[in-house]
């Protein structure tokens, strides 16, 4: 079932490839090998990389030899994952309704896909129905609280003064989760996966400022959201305040050097 938050989901990212490579794409793509590993991808396996974005996880496993089916959402997104891996069958699809039969690969992996559906459980239940008994399926999401680098965006525009829309669309409270291993361990527990295990990946990303600004200036993220419809000079006084809190992250080389984390978990159908 499409919820009020999947249309806003579709709404904000529609034509966003190429700023959310830019800005949100590096550190989207740290944790894929890890998202690999604990998938247990291997050549030969049918394997679906549900919310592809640009197929930066799909490469990773079309270069194990797996036999690979990427989907989206987003039409921009598809495109590039077309062109980075022509060897994948890459497919418009939306979560939590799969065009494929049940069981018919050997795992799937959604890398920061959890975090952009209104149903959650629902979700991961069809990544569950779509496995084999005994495939794996792994996902990652970003936790609660927020590290240092989600936080910067967020900072800048509290910071600024600036005053909240009033309304934002959220996922529904009895549909939501808790963005902590525990939450994460749960809701795969509750879809039918068995030997659920969640570890926290902790890393340092270097990002270039203007990259990292992109993202939001293009609509994308928590702060793309609060800055929707701003008026310019508040769009400047939440870019000066973004400049002035992002000094505190800059190295010699004139990089962010911002500490931030990720949640991954991954169970086996049952």
């Amino acid at each position: 079932m499409v919820t009020a938050f999947d249309d806003h989901e579709r709404l904000r990212w529609a034509d966003g490839a190429t700023a959310y490579q830019r800005s949100f794409g590096a550190a989207c793509a740290h944790p894929a090998a890890a998202l690999i590993e604990a998938a247990c991808i291997e050549a030969g396996q049918r394997v679906l990389d549900a919310g592809t974005g640009p197929g930066t996880v799909a490469a990773l496993a079309a270069a194990r030899g797996a036999v690979v089916t990427a989907v989206d959402a987003e039409p921009s997104m598809l495109a590039a994952a077309r062109r980075r891996v022509p060897a994948a069958d890459v497919l418009h699809a939306v979560l939590p309704d799969l065009p494929f039969p049940a069981g018919c690969f050997d795992a799937c992996v959604a890398n920061f896909v959890i975090n952009h559906v209104g149903d959650p459980a629902a979700a991961v239940a069809e990544l569950r129905r779509v496995v084999r008994p005994g495939g794996r399926v792994a996902v990652t999401i970003w936790p609660h609280p927020q590290p240092p680098m989600q936080r910067l965006l967020l900072d800048a525009f509290e910071g600024s003064g600036a005053a909240r829309p009033p309304s934002v669309p959220q996922v529904a409270a009895d549909k939501n989760f808790a963005r902590t291993p525990d939450g994460l361990s749960g809701l795969l527990r509750h879809a039918g996966l068995g030997d659920v295990r969640c570890a926290t990946l902790s890393w340092v990303q270097r990002l270039d400022p203007d990259d990292w600004w992109v993202g939001p200036a293009g609509g994308l993220g928590s702060l793309g959201v609060l800055m929707k419809g701003q008026p310019p000079a508040v769009t400047d006084r939440i870019r000066a305040e973004y400049d002035r809190l992002a000094a505190g992250y800059l190295g010699a080389d004139g990089l962010l050097a911002l500490p931030t984390a990720a949640l991954l978990a991954s169970g086996v159908a049952e």
